[in-house]
């Protein structure tokens, strides 16, 4: 994994903590939060304020994510709003941490600058020892506060204000005016500089979730259904359960809910140009299994292994031969059935709320396209590497750094239109790699 630690494409732009005032406000929160403490003066933290180096000296890749729901978080600064949220359980989580940090940005950046912000996405479920637990979560609401309760001693304060301007003898209460100021003191003046985080809560009905191998769970469709990466869960609440195997029952369960379309159908993309880079990654394939050496292969490359292995192409490639055909007008519409290898392939989320977590589950059923697989699902993504050889290994990282890295931003639009920009990694230091190792905390 070191490669891609190096690359920038895994533990990239997290949040550098080094200063001995930001280590000590995080060692405040992080006791405050589980009665931990960690003796490094020098790591890296996510959105949530997880940090591999942290979580591989407690032993505990979970320790702000206890049973992997309820996750807490520590916020140091407001740029942490643009990091990832390593080893993520539930697909939700990292947008909702997002749009807390902007939603209160101004309040957290003052807040932040003499204290850390500690907190927790609560729901009702504490533990998900059997899947059916996972359909009793629904709202998730944040508490979040200093370590010191500033938030907390702010609205005490606001409240005492409002009490000493309209009770008739508030101007004679000593023991009221002595409070207030003794909380002014912590807190500043809330009249002018009201401190007061909004009070936000998120539904949560569409999900990924990483416990029990893995689950896609729609609720809030015309059609509900949960999908599991595995065997089917058998006895769920909800209308329909199966596999990712079972590819006839997932093909219609998305097109009857409207999330997909055809690639060649979509507006404002180069179909062709997609799918011929799909057909590249399947000839990747080919060329690992032929144990061929890939380094500093282009594209023009990869279509000369195409020619050259031809007779071990697989269904895939030749079946988005014919749909590139048809989109450059030389052949007739193939008909590809959802049973066939490459029908997922031929598919893009449509412009729903959902996209983003549609797009992950395709990007599960076509995981030869390194790319997609890439953007829209890492953890799946790096489970894939560790089984890849060396040379594939190799040609992928250099593709992704070449031609996705280089202009994330151009290579979302130009593959996925309607999708908003996703921030993605930069590099980050060497002496990481050595320290955490390449999965340090995140191991599964």
């Amino acid at each position: 994994m070191n490669r891609l630690i190096q690359s920038g494409l895994m533990f990239g732009n997290l949040i550098h903590v080094a200063s001995p005032a930001l280590v000590e406000r995080y060692n405040r929160a992080l006791k405050h939060l589980t009665g931990k403490t960690t003796a490094q003066t020098d790591f890296h933290i996510d959105i949530s304020g997880f940090s591999p180096e942290v979580g591989d000296e407690l032993n505990d890749p979970l320790y702000l994510n206890h049973n992997g729901v309820n996750r807490q978080f520590i916020l140091l600064t407001t740029q942490q709003k643009t990091a990832p949220l390593l080893d993520a359980k539930f697909s939700t989580s990292r947008g909702i941490l997002r749009q807390f940090i902007e939603a209160n940005e101004s309040q957290l950046f003052a807040l932040t600058a003499k204290d850390a912000v500690a907190g927790e996405l609560v729901n009702t479920v504490f533990d998900v020892s059997n899947p059916e637990r996972l359909f009793d979560i629904h709202t998730i609401r944040i508490e979040a506060d200093t370590t010191s309760g500033t938030v907390r001693d702010a609205e005490k304060l606001g409240a005492l204000v409002d009490r000493f301007k309209t009770e008739p003898d508030g101007w004679h209460d000593d023991v009221l005016i002595a409070d207030m100021i003794t909380l002014a003191k912590r807190t500043g003046d809330v009249v002018r500089n009201p401190v007061r985080l909004k009070q936000m809560e998120f539904r949560q009905e569409n999900f990924h979730t990483s416990h029990f191998g893995g689950m896609y769970v729609f609720r809030d469709v015309e059609h509900p259904a949960t999908i599991c990466a595995g065997d089917a869960v058998p006895g769920l609440p909800i209308a329909y359960t199966f596999a990712l195997k079972d590819r006839n029952k997932v093909a219609k369960f998305l097109d009857l809910n409207g999330l997909v379309e055809p690639i060649v159908k979509a507006r404002g993309i180069d179909a062709s140009a997609i799918l011929r880079q799909k057909m590249d990654f399947v000839v990747v394939d080919i060329a690992q299994e032929a144990e061929i050496d890939l380094t500093g292969a282009t594209r023009r490359d990869i279509r000369g292994l195409a020619r050259r292995y031809s007779d071990r192409l697989p269904p895939e490639w030749h079946a988005l031969n014919q749909l590139v055909q048809w989109a450059d007008g030389d052949a007739k519409w193939p008909r590809i059935a959802s049973d066939h290898p490459a029908y997922f392939y031929t598919l893009r989320a449509s412009d729903t709320k959902d996209a983003t977590l549609v797009n992950m589950l395709l990007s599960e059923l076509s995981p030869k396209d390194i790319r997609q697989l890439y953007i829209c699902h890492k953890e799946a993504f790096y489970a894939a590497y560790r089984g890849w050889t060396d040379t594939k290994r190799a040609y992928v990282v250099d593709f992704l750094t070449r031609e996705y890295v280089a202009d994330k931003a151009g290579a979302r639009e130009a593959l996925f239109g309607h999708d908003a920009p996703l921030e993605e990694p930069k590099p980050v230091r060497e002496d990481m790699i050595t320290r955490v190792g390449p999965w340090g905390a995140v191991r599964r």
